[in-house]
C-alpha cells in the first residue's frame, strides 16, 4: 500500500466508512498496520465525539461493542522505534567480514587471522574428514545431485574458550578423492595452496549469508539453544568453470558481527 492509498482512506468523510476501509486494508496489508490502526482509532473517536453511540458504531462496522473498545486502544500509544537488544551481552563478539579480504582469505587460517586482529584467543579442532551426502544447497553449489557423496572437512572454532563457529569445506569427489584435500588433519601450509597444487586456478567466488534456526547438532556444539545462527556459504569457482570448493560457515549469531565491505573504488553516497 502506498502513501496515496493511506491518504485516500484518511480522507473518507464518513468516519465509520473510514474505519471500515481501514479495517479492510489491514486484513490484507499488515505492513501498514500501525498507521491504519491510528487512522481507525481516530475515526472511531471522531464518530463518538459527533454523538454516535458505541453500539451504533459497532453495528455499522459489523463487530461487537467490545471490539470497538479494543480498536480504540489499538494505536493509542506513541509509536517508537524498537529499543534494541535487551538480553545479556554476548560472551564474546567476533567479526566476520563480507566479502572476505584477499589477504585474510590467503592466510594460513581465515579464522586465526581474524581472531588475532581482534585481540581474541582462538582455538580450532578438526571434527570430521570423509565422505557424506550433499545437502541441497551444497549440491547446488558444487553442481552435483542432492544426496550424492562429497568430501567434507568439518572444523570447530572457539574464541576465548567460547564456541563461535562450525566451518565445513565441501569438495566434489572428482576434485578431492586421493589428494591431500581428503586427508586427515589440517592441510598445511594452507588449503588454498593444496588446491592450487592440483592445477586449479581461482576465477571468482560468491558468498551468501542466510539466517536460520540451528540444527540440533549445531545447537549442541555452539551452545545456542533457542537462538539463531548465520550461515555463510562461499563457493569458489576455477578458471575452468569448475566449483572447486564450497565453504559453509555456521556462526553463533549473537557472538558475531558482519562488517560489509565495498570493492575498492566503488564507494559512493
Amino acid at each position: 500500500m502506498d502513501a496515496r492509498t493511506l491518504h485516500g482512506i484518511a480522507a473518507i468523510p464518513d468516519p465509520v466508512e473510514r474505519a471500515r476501509a481501514a479495517s479492510a486494508a489491514m486484513g490484507s496489508l499488515q505492513g501498514q498496520s500501525v498507521e491504519l490502526s491510528r487512522i481507525r482509532r481516530g475515526a472511531i473517536v471522531e464518530a463518538q465525539d459527533s454523538g454516535m453511540r458505541q453500539d451504533e458504531i459497532a453495528r455499522r462496522l459489523g463487530v461487537t461493542p467490545g471490539r470497538v473498545s479494543q480498536m480504540k486502544k489499538a494505536g493509542a500509544g506513541e509509536h517508537r522505534a524498537p529499543a534494541g537488544p535487551v538480553g545479556p551481552r554476548p560472551r564474546v563478539l567476533v567479526e566476520r567480514a563480507l566479502p572476505t579480504p584477499p589477504a585474510v582469505r590467503g592466510s594460513k587460517s581465515l579464522y586465526l587471522t581474524e581472531a588475532d586482529r581482534q585481540g581474541l584467543t582462538p582455538r580450532r579442532e578438526m571434527l570430521f574428514v570423509g565422505r557424506e551426502p550433499a545437502s541441497e544447497h551444497v549440491a547446488a553449489a558444487l553442481r552435483v545431485e542432492p544426496g550424492e557423496a562429497v568430501v567434507a572437512r568439518r572444523k570447530m572454532f572457539w574464541a576465548d574458550d567460547v564456541p563461535v563457529r562450525i566451518a565445513t569445506s565441501f569438495f566434489r569427489v572428482d576434485v578431492a578423492e586421493g589428494t591431500r584435500l581428503a586427508g586427515e588433519g589440517f592441510v598445511l601450509p594452507t588449503l588454498q595452496a593444496a588446491i592450487e597444487e592440483l592445477g586449479h586456478a581461482f576465477a571468482h567466488a560468491t558468498e551468501t549469508l542466510t539466517a536460520r534456526p540451528p540444527t540440533p547438532y549445531e545447537a549442541d556444539l555452539l551452545d545456542v539453544a533457542g537462538e539463531w545462527v548465520v550461515q555463510i556459504l562461499r563457493v569458489s569457482v576455477s578458471t575452468e568453470n569448475v566449483p572447486v570448493h564450497a565453504l559453509e560457515t555456521v556462526c553463533a549469531a549473537s557472538r558475531h558481527t558482519f562488517p560489509i565491505g565495498q570493492v575498492a573504488g566503488a564507494d559512493q553516497f
